[in-house]
């Protein structure tokens, strides 16, 4: 199965490190490629486009540092929400050309337009989907790599099985595939390369890092969480998401009669102010039992991916 060419001799596990809203900054980007996995951030995570050009440029540098001192840092790369209601994404979009971003994460909407302008400097486009409607649409603006959001992801998740959104994709799609959902050891990576993935996508697991901008009492809790923690509801931001049942309860929601009515108390119009008091994680939090650093954690899935690889080949 393909994986593009730019990630070729640079990656030490098949990994992208997911952007993660609030939660991806430029110290967890830098220690994930340092370590052989593909970093990422949303530029919204800034909160302008001057500051996401001061976090792009920060981490160029620093990769480049390592790189010049013998290093092989994975690639970077950055999500970008291509949605009416993204009012700097024209902006964000020139900013990402400018400094020639490797990898470009789209959500929310597949525009040819924008797959073209990272094309032109030879960057690659991955877009996530939740579903085949919208990997075929995906697919038809030219993305190189489908982002598969199945069932138990952190943040806007799907609802279908990766033994049925793995298959159905690639039987229509001839580029990289992605699975994201409940990965929190490296069996995982090697599962969702034996499923027919070329990628693994992992997110809560490097919430729970010294690295992350989560707050402390984020990280603590999915330390202490499991799968039946979690709550998969539209009521946060409006499109059905995975979220913490503690922190929605600590937010003065009831878990078990969220409203999505508009009007109602329960819609918050405001997503990043949602978010940052109602956190999200995946199922795969019952496997999360420490907060170590970036690299460490790095390297341990690494020596996990391979032993998984060495069990698996041994029940053939």
């Amino acid at each position: 199965m393909p994986l593009p060419s730019q990630f070729h001799g640079l990656l030490t596990a098949p990994v992208i490190v997911a952007p993660m809203f609030l939660v991806s900054g430029p110290d967890l980007v830098v220690e994930t490629c340092r370590s052989g996995f593909a970093g990422t951030f949303p530029a919204l995570n800034q909160r302008t486009t001057a500051g996401y050009e001061e976090w792009l440029a920060e981490i160029r540098d620093r990769l480049q540092a390592f790189g010049a001192a013998g290093g092989k840092p994975a690639p970077f790369g950055v999500n970008i929400i291509v949605h009416r209601s993204n009012a700097r994404l024209q902006a964000d979009l020139q900013a990402t050309v400018r400094h020639r971003v490797p990898l470009v994460i789209t959500s929310l909407g597949a525009v040819k337009d924008v797959v073209d302008a990272i094309h032109s400097y030879g960057g690659l486009v991955f877009h996530d989907v939740t579903n085949l409607h919208h990997a075929r649409k995906a697919a038809a603006a030219g993305v190189d790599g489908l982002i598969a959001v199945a069932a138990g992801a952190g943040g806007h998740a799907g609802t279908m099985s990766p033994f049925a959104l793995i298959p159905e994709i690639r039987a229509f799609f001839g580029g990289a595939i992605v699975l994201s959902g409940a990965m929190s050891e490296g069996r995982h990576i090697a599962a969702a390369r034996i499923m027919g993935a070329d990628l693994a996508y992992m997110g809560t697991r490097f919430t729970a890092t010294r690295e992350s901008l989560a707050a402390p009492g984020f990280k603590s809790m999915i330390v202490d969480s499991h799968a039946a923690d979690i709550v998969y509801t539209p009521a946060v931001s409006g499109i059905p998401a995975n979220f913490l049942r503690p922190s929605l309860i600590a937010a003065g929601r009831d878990p078990d009669d969220l409203s999505v009515d508009r009007n109602s108390a329960m819609h918050l119009e405001d997503e990043a102010k949602a978010w940052k008091d109602i956190w999200s994680a995946g199922q795969g939090v019952g496997g999360i039992g420490d907060i170590p650093g970036a690299a460490d954690l790095c390297a341990r899935l690494v020596r996990e991916y391979k032993d998984a690889l060495a069990e698996a080949g041994k029940l053939a």
